[in-house]
């Protein structure tokens, strides 16, 4: 399918000029068309879309600021270039200000004007991809904070609308930073449950103990230090909704008293002697096989089978590439409102190197570095610069592969951490940060691949 050619309008009132613009960017392969006046020129901009107008500023009755005024009201994506033989420093601030891209002195040569039009084309481009982006990131809303067009995402938005409201247990799987937690809250903000508490536990982060008591809470007395009661988060989130991020790496007595709560509905606080009623719905997730662990006796089958009634797979990102640029537009609206900052595209290179970078800590990781882009920008547009070197230079590194063979994406993954490790001299917080991952994440990766001492 051949290409669409671009659409310029030039408006200058002096024939000879007019129809010299008109044939040299003609050759340059756009569809042009010239008019003689402002008048002309708006009634054209009220009918047919531009991607450029180019415009005289010393017309008759209407002049080439007004020209910008109405096209930037009637095609506001749409770039303009002001031409004039009466240049004046102040003409050139006040064109600027109102939103011209250039403005350019007559006489002009040639070479200058095809740089700028080409210029201001790019700029066009980058606006109409971005607000093309905006646009399906407005329909991509229908579910709370699920942003992606894929159709694994598909997928899972239509498994979220029908597990939702049966209000029983699920078990969320995938890679660490691939957005659990996000399918869980969209899953209780559809249930009938959305009107109460929605708590979230991280059951790697807690040494057995505070688990206990962060879960179920503890009587007056229990232990030193315990000088009133306290309602643990079960407790806490009765009639609501239950998330248990990293469901794999509670320890096996505690899987016990969690399957007394799902079965009979009712918890011990610790040092307490009287159970309390609590109505609450499960929703699990981990990076693990469990189903594996389950049968090696690692995790509780009953447990398992309690928790695993529905399942939701969350592919890593590596696989759902076509969500890339919809996330990236995402986290830079959002990080740039949180900054203050004007910064609102990306230029096409960078979402080129978004797009086909490994992602080995997922969604988290774009996230993290949108946000030091944001950080880093000095204009309206993102550029490579702004990206850290371990995506700039990494895609050789990374994809490099021995002859013919072409490298497992576990093999990728290797490389990379050990490419990482190397550039912060083995500091594993560092590393991890760069990664875009926890250092738990990290250290469960070196030992996957024997490097846990490293």
């Amino acid at each position: 399918m051949t290409a669409k050619k671009e659409t310029l309008l030039v408006v200058e009132d002096e024939d000879l000029a007019r129809k010299n613009l008109v044939h040299i960017l003609d050759r340059e392969g756009y569809d042009v068309t010239g008019v003689d006046s402002g008048e002309k020129a708006i009634a054209l901009l009220k009918d047919q879309p531009f991607d450029l107008v180019i415009t005289d500023f010393k017309m008759g009755r209407v002049d080439g600021l007004q020209v910008l005024e109405k096209c930037k009201a009637l095609q506001p994506l749409v770039e303009v270039i002001i031409i004039t033989g009466y240049a004046t420093v102040d003409l050139a601030v006040t064109s600027m200000k109102d939103g011209a891209f250039y403005y350019i002195a007559k006489p002009y040569k040639i070479d200058q004007v095809r740089k700028i039009v080409s210029e201001a084309l790019i700029k066009h481009r980058l606006l109409l991809e971005n607000q093309r982006l905006r646009d399906e990131l407005q329909r991509s809303r229908p579910m709370p904070a699920l942003i992606g067009k894929s159709r694994a995402m598909e997928t899972i938005r239509e498994t979220i609308r029908q597990v939702a409201p049966a209000d029983t247990n699920v078990l969320i799987l995938g890679e660490s930073g691939t957005g659990k937690e996000i399918v869980a809250k969209a899953i209780h903000l559809l249930s009938n449950r959305q009107a109460k508490r929605f708590v979230a536990f991280n059951c790697g982060s807690f040494t057995e103990e505070l688990m206990a008591n962060e879960l179920f809470g503890h009587e007056k007395g229990a232990f030193t230090g315990a000088d009133r009661e306290h309602a643990g988060l079960l407790e806490v989130a009765d009639g609501g909704t239950v998330f248990l991020d990293e469901i794999g790496d509670m320890p096996l007595s505690m899987q016990i008293k969690l399957l007394r709560v799902i079965q009979e509905r009712e918890l011990m606080r610790v040092g307490g002697v009287n159970p309390i009623q609590v109505n609450v719905r499960f929703l699990a997730a981990t990076h693990r096989d469990l189903h594996e662990d389950a049968r090696t006796g690692q995790f509780r089958q009953d447990l398992y089978y309690r928790l695993n009634v529905m399942t939701i797979h969350i592919p890593p990102l590596i696989e759902r590439r076509e969500d890339i640029p919809l996330l990236a537009q995402r986290f830079l609206i959002r990080i740039a409102g949180e900054m203050q900052k004007d910064v609102q595209f990306f230029d096409t290179g960078v979402m080129d190197l978004l797009s086909q970078y490994s992602w080995p800590g997922n969604v988290r990781e774009l996230e993290n570095i949108v946000e030091r882009a944001v950080a880093l920008a000095t204009g309206p547009t993102i550029g490579v610069d702004q990206l850290p070197d371990h995506i700039r230079n990494l895609t050789i590194e990374t994809y490099r592969s021995t002859g013919n063979e072409i490298p497992t994406l576990e093999e990728q993954e290797k490389r990379y951490i050990e490419w990482v490790l190397q550039k912060t001299e083995g500091n594993k917080t560092h590393a991890a940060k760069i990664m875009g991952i926890d250092r738990v994440s990290l250290w469960r990766k070196l030992k996957r691949y024997g490097w846990e001492d490293s």
